[in-house]
């Protein structure tokens, strides 16, 4: 089967100034549509074809670096626009619960966000995970991803260049103090709590 560019979930201009919508015009029409296009023509015809793109990551991984790197960049991307919203309200429930036991607070959860992506050095990405029952926050470089490493995503952030540079230039901090101050879907991270299994990319 092939893999769909599946859309914003929600307008390409919602996340202005943090992210405007020129950027989203490259990073989602262009970066992510490379992906799942190297994706799909990588696979086409061999024994890949019918696999669920977690399972063709987890394949690839550590045997075809050009599929691996395609594969989980698609993946990362289509779970990164889940993770924004135009508008955050704080998480509650079961999330919020398990927030105040692994950081102590939200504020604290929000700080070591954004630590943790200021100091990761080039491209990469910073995630929320569950582990054990216990939530981390963890970060992956260039296309690595968490996603077939036997935790559970709950949120990611962009750390790439062409996630900020067109509206924060080299200020990663900035960018990061916007995303995770304003545009964090904290009811798309309690969904994926609940499920209690990696997000299932739904292209």
């Amino acid at each position: 089967m092939a893999f769909d560019l599946i859309p914003l979930p929600f307008a390409d201009d919602a996340l202005a100034p943090a992210i405007s919508a020129e950027t989203f015009s490259y990073h989602h029409g262009k970066h992510h549509k490379a992906y799942v296009d190297k994706t799909n023509a990588a696979i086409e015809g061999t024994d890949h074809a019918d696999k669920s793109l977690i399972e063709i990551v987890a394949a690839a991984r550590g045997s075809d670096q050009g599929l691996f790197n395609n594969s989980a960049q698609a993946w990362n991307h289509g779970f990164y626009w889940h993770s924004l919203t135009p508008e955050s309200s704080d998480p509650t429930g079961d999330l919020a619960t398990k927030i105040d036991e692994a950081f102590g607070s939200l504020d604290a959860l929000k700080k070591k966000l954004k630590e943790k992506g200021a100091g990761h050095f080039a491209s990469g990405w910073v995630w929320l995970v569950e582990k054990g029952g216990k939530l981390e926050v963890v970060d992956s470089h260039d296309a690595d991803t968490v996603a077939d490493q036997g935790g559970n995503p709950l949120l990611v952030i962009d750390l790439w260049e062409h996630a900020y540079y067109l509206d924060h230039q080299n200020a990663r901090p900035s960018y990061l103090d916007a995303v995770v101050d304003n545009h964090l879907n904290w009811e798309f991270a309690a969904g994926n709590l609940t499920r209690g299994e990696t997000w299932p990319y739904p292209g």
